[in-house]
């Protein structure tokens, strides 16, 4: 912890150089009929935002205009300290990484989009699998973010953060655009809003698709539509949206380094040129919200289709070596669910208080999510499949006073209660169970002065574990009541509770237009439940504690210019002690990321940097990953008012680093034994990118 804190204090000495992400605030004292909202974007206002946290923001369509973007998910690095990586195709969830977590495919940071869920639980291919490709960047109004655990409306998957998305409702010009790059890269987008009737149907069509640099051609294929009908009638606010996506590739998933040593693969090729998978979502969501005397109502219903068929081979012949370890993960789920809030404003003995109460549901309905062992894609065996049935129900109420000009609380009280309801091809690992928890948040606000404020937050939350780990008594793939290692085989808990605390500060012109946040935060997890995706079984690793420091600046240097710098330390460690060592492998140390937004007559663009530190690969730290520093450009010209030239460079300094490493054993074609060994999916060469845009 002492490590952190001088780090810390390094950090806070180079605040000056740069300015911080928007900030989405809180409720303001002083007020008499409503507690006011203060939403600060960018460096909108010389006024801090007050805000609950001083990791809560907002992420605006104009600061995502100018951002270079190789991936869909890359949108989420635009949340201070957040890194996306990709271990395999790109038709599949990215893997995320943010305050020590390496989050897998989305387990511990939640996704909504127009108040959906995203995050997936007991999935096919991991627990809390979070898919951002059936976004349409270009269509995005705003991104939402806070990090911790003290936010009574947010529940499973949040330990971390979270993140909502929000969709334009109309635009002021259509928009067509058509782009083309290396490594067969294409893409089209067409987007329009009208008047019609009452309301504005907005609707978006987005073509996509590319090879990559990858020896084995990734013929990535994907579709994604959108459209929506909103309308605003005296009080009320309303919204429709359907969308649907549709995605196709084949993968190059992580190779051991051993093979690149010796000669046998570069950088760029397979094991298994068979990898690869297909996908598909469609979903149908409704928002609404009604404006009281003193408050307001609102309420979200959504319904979900989506579809998984993956091939993965990460050990190569460890397993079988006369057909391979390729395996094949695929499920078949329809979502259905609702939310709704009532707020109001009110006076609590003599202070204004505002006062929140909600409910969740949300149904998730598998039929079936099976895993099977393959070869070149044709099914050899049944490892597992389950019919599943998740439900879950959550009553929330939060509660925010103003006692003086100077403090304010927020207290929350969360109770979610899950059913799971597992059918599985081996009965032993049948059965249905209830599991039930209580997330009490509470923080306190102290408004210095106009220019500072201070956060002090503390929290409890959780994650559930994959429904088939909660009802297992047996080995999926043997049959038998203990594992490899002749250790019973026991059921995960279903709800693993996180505790978080947080100290923050926000502060407004350290020098002229800057504003700065810094926090010190600490989150203890009771369990890492990880879901072993190739052997169908769930497995209670150790309780873990993180602590680490964040700092994010924007400073608004001129009309024309804008200077962002994110800066973050973590530390993370096993809380038990056990021998194999306190380290948790793959968990974030240390990022940052520049940025810098130019806007200038008829030209525009953004530089980026960002750093990727390295981590720990096994618990005892002894095998670690290599640190990573990439740069990202994009330039714009504007030919006239409704024709705009783009230049898109990737990697631009063509840095040959790594995207993903893991370490583990595996067995290539004709070794005589497994060696535990780095595997390692490389970061995309350089690429450029010229698109076209047209608005009519």
């Amino acid at each position: 912890m002492r490590s952190l804190l001088k780090s810390g204090f390094i950090c806070i000495a180079l605040a000056p150089l740069a300015g911080m992400q928007a900030h989405a605030g809180g409720v303001q004292g002083n007020t008499s009929d409503s507690l006011a909202t203060v939403i600060i974007a960018g460096n909108t206002t010389a006024q801090i935002g007050l805000a609950d946290s001083a990791n809560q923001g907002m992420i605006t369509a104009a600061q995502l205009e100018n951002r270079p973007l190789g991936r869909t998910a890359e949108l989420l690095e635009a949340v201070p300290g957040m890194i996306v990586t990709q271990h395999s195709g790109d038709g599949k969830a990215n893997q995320y990484y943010l305050r020590g977590f390496n989050l897998d495919h989305g387990t511990d940071f939640s996704s909504s989009v127009l108040g959906m869920p995203v995050n997936m639980p007991s999935h096919a291919h991991g627990q809390g699998y979070s898919d951002l490709n059936f976004l349409i960047p270009e269509l995005i109004h705003t991104i939402r973010y806070k990090k911790g655990t003290y936010y009574a409306e947010e529940g499973d998957f949040s330990a971390a953060g979270a993140a909502a998305f929000d969709y334009k409702r109309s635009l002021k010009q259509g928009l067509a655009s058509v782009e083309f790059g290396q490594n067969r890269y294409r893409r089209a987008l067409l987007a329009n809003s009208i008047n019609t009737g009452p309301g504005i149907l907005l609707a978006g069509l987005d073509v996509s698709g590319q090879d990559g640099p990858w020896n084995t051609p990734e013929n990535f294929k994907r579709i994604n539509a959108l459209l929506s009908y909103s309308w605003t009638s005296n009080k009320d606010d309303f919204r429709l949206a359907a969308m649907a996506m549709q995605a196709s590739w084949r993968s190059t998933d992580q190779i051991p380094q051993r093979a690149l040593n010796a000669g046998l693969l570069d950088r760029f090729g397979s094991i298994d040129p068979t990898d690869g998978g297909k996908t598909a979502r469609y979903s149908l969501s409704m928002n609404w919200k009604r404006q009281l005397d003193g408050g307001n109502i609102k309420a979200n219903a959504y319904l979900i289709r989506s579809h998984l068929d993956l091939h993965s081979n990460f050990t190569y012949a460890l397993d079988d070596t006369e057909n391979g370890d390729q395996f094949r993960q695929t499920e078949q789920r329809t979502v259905f669910g609702w939310d709704g809030e009532r707020q109001w404003t009110h006076q609590l003995a003599g202070f204004d208080s505002e006062t929140s109460v909600g409910m969740q549901f949300r149904a998730d309905r598998l039929s079936p999510v099976g895993l099977y062992s393959t070869r070149a894609q044709q099914l050899m065996s049944t490892t597992r499949e389950d019919q599943v049935k998740q439900s879950s129900a959550a009553l929330y109420i939060s509660n925010t006073t103003v006692w003086q000009p100077w403090l304010r609380t927020v207290a929350g009280l969360r109770a979610d209660r899950y059913s799971f309801d597992v059918n599985s091809n081996l009965a032993a690992n049948s059965g249905k169970l209830n599991a039930h928890i209580f997330s009490p948040k509470m923080s306190l606000i102290f408004s210095l002065n106009k220019d500072t404020e201070v956060y002090a937050n503390w929290g409890q939350g959780f994650h559930s574990n994959d429904a088939r780990g909660t009802t297992q008594t047996a080995d999926p793939k043997t049959g038998l009541k203990t594992d490899a290692d002749g250790n019973p085989v026991t059921r995960a808990s279903p709800l693993v509770k996180a505790t978080g605390k947080e100290l923050g500060v926000r502060l407004n012109g350290l020098v002229n237009n800057l504003q700065t946040s810094l926090s010190l935060w600490q989150l203890d997890l009771a369990s890492e439940l990880l879901f072993t995706g190739d052997a169908g079984t769930t497995e209670a690793s150790r309780p873990s504690r993180r602590t680490g420091i964040e700092i994010a600046n924007y400073y608004t240097a001129s009309q024309d210019l804008i200077i962002d710098a994110d800066f973050a330390i973590s530390r993370t460690r096993f809380r038990d002690h056990d021998v194999a060592g306190q380290y948790v492998p793959g968990s974030i140390e240390r990022t940052a990321s520049i940025g810098i937004t130019m806007n200038h007559d008829k030209w525009s663009g953004g530089l980026r940097l960002r750093y990727f530190g390295g981590r720990p690969l096994i618990e005892d730290n002894s095998v670690r990953s290599a640190a990573s520093t990439l740069v990202n450009a994009k330039l714009a010209y504007a030919i006239n008012k409704n024709v705009k030239l783009t230049a898109e460079v990737l990697n631009l300094l063509n840095r040959q680093v790594s995207d993903v490493d893991y370490y583990y054993a595996s067995r290539l074609p004709g070794e005589a034994a497994a060696v535990n060994d780095i595997h390692s999916h490389p970061a995309e060469p350089r690429a450029l990118r010229v698109a076209l845009t047209l608005n009519f």
